[in-house]
C-alpha cells in the first residue's frame, strides 16, 4: 500500500474526430513528464472531442486506442485513464478506460448522458458504479455530466479519490468549479477534474479549469485556465486518514439504495 499517489493531469485541446492525431499529441505530452508517476489522467473523449458522430469514430475494446494506452502504461509504469467512444455489442458508450502497466483494462460507462446535447440519443448509459483499487488506493472514476448527480457518487465504499474527466464548456464553468469542490467536501476524499481547453468544431469553447481538491475543499493544482498544460500532484493518504478520523462526517451519512 502506497502512502502517496502521484498523478499527472493533462489539460489539452483536442483534434476533432481524429483519434490518430490525438494519440500522437498525447504521447508527445506524456513524454515530457519528468520523474516517476502512478497515474496519467486525460480528458473525456480524448481521441475525438465531444462528438455525437459515434458511428464514424467509435472503436472496439480491441482497437488502436486501447492498445496505445496499454503501451503507454507499460512504458511509463503508470496507469492511464480517459474516456473514448466504444462500440460494444452494437451499442455505443462514452467509456472511461483505466489501463494499468500490466495491460489490465478496467472501465466505467458514463451513467448520466448529457441530454442537452443529445448524448442520450446516441450513447447507452452505464448502470454500474465502479471502484478501482490501484496501488492500495480506491479510485471512483466518473465522466463530465455525472458531476451534477451527488447521490450516484455518495462515498459508501470509503474510496480515496474521485476523478472526473470532462468536456465541460466555458459558459457553465462556475458550476464545474463549485461542484468539484462540493464532491470533495461531502465525500471526504480527493476530487480531481480534468477538462479540455480550446474550441471544438461546433464552436463550443472550453477553458479547462482542471483542478484537484483535498478533503477540506482546498485547491492544490497549479493548472491555469485556458492553457494547454500538465501538472503533477501528489495525494497523501495521511491527509485523508487524519481528517476522517478527526471529523468523522462520513459516519453520519444516510443509508439508501438506488433502483
Amino acid at each position: 500500500m502506497q502512502d502517496q499517489l502521484k498523478i499527472a493531469l493533462i489539460q489539452s485541446d483536442l483534434v476533432w474526430e481524429n483519434p490518430k492525431a490525438n494519440r500522437k499529441q498525447f504521447k508527445e505530452k506524456i513524454e515530457t513528464i519528468k520523474g516517476d508517476i502512478d497515474l496519467i489522467v486525460l480528458p473525456e473523449m480524448f481521441t475525438t472531442a465531444f462528438t455525437m458522430n459515434a458511428e464514424k469514430v467509435a472503436e472496439t475494446m480491441q482497437g488502436k486506442t486501447v492498445t496505445w494506452m496499454q503501451t503507454i502504461a507499460k512504458e511509463t509504469n503508470a496507469a492511464i485513464m480517459g474516456s473514448i467512444i466504444v462500440e460494444d455489442d452494437t451499442l455505443y458508450y462514452n467509456r472511461l478506460l483505466f489501463v494499468e502497466p500490466s495491460g489490465e483494462v478496467r472501465w466505467y460507462d458514463k451513467r448520466h448522458t448529457f441530454t442537452l446535447a443529445g448524448e442520450d440519443k446516441v450513447y447507452s448509459k452505464g448502470d454500474k458504479k465502479v471502484i478501482i483499487e490501484y496501488r492500495g488506493w480506491k479510485i471512483c472514476p466518473q465522466v463530465c455530466y455525472d458531476l451534477r448527480f451527488p447521490v450516484w457518487v455518495r462515498n459508501i465504499e470509503d474510496y480515496d479519490v474521485l476523478i472526473y474527466v470532462a468536456n465541460w464548456p466555458k459558459p457553465r464553468i462556475f458550476a464545474w468549479d463549485t461542484l468539484l469542490k462540493a464532491r470533495a467536501i461531502e465525500n471526504m476524499c480527493y476530487c480531481i477534474g480534468v477538462n479540455r481547453v480550446g474550441l471544438d468544431d461546433l464552436q463550443n469553447e472550453y477553458c479547462g479549469n482542471s483542478e484537484v481538491y483535498d478533503v477540506l475543499g482546498n485547491a492544490i493544482s497549479k493548472l491555469k485556465p485556458n492553457r494547454d498544460m500538465i501538472d503533477v500532484v501528489t495525494l497523501e493518504r495521511n491527509h485523508i486518514n487524519f481528517y476522517r478520523n478527526k471529523l468523522k462526517f462520513l459516519e453520519d451519512k444516510d443509508s439508501f439504495s438506488l433502483h
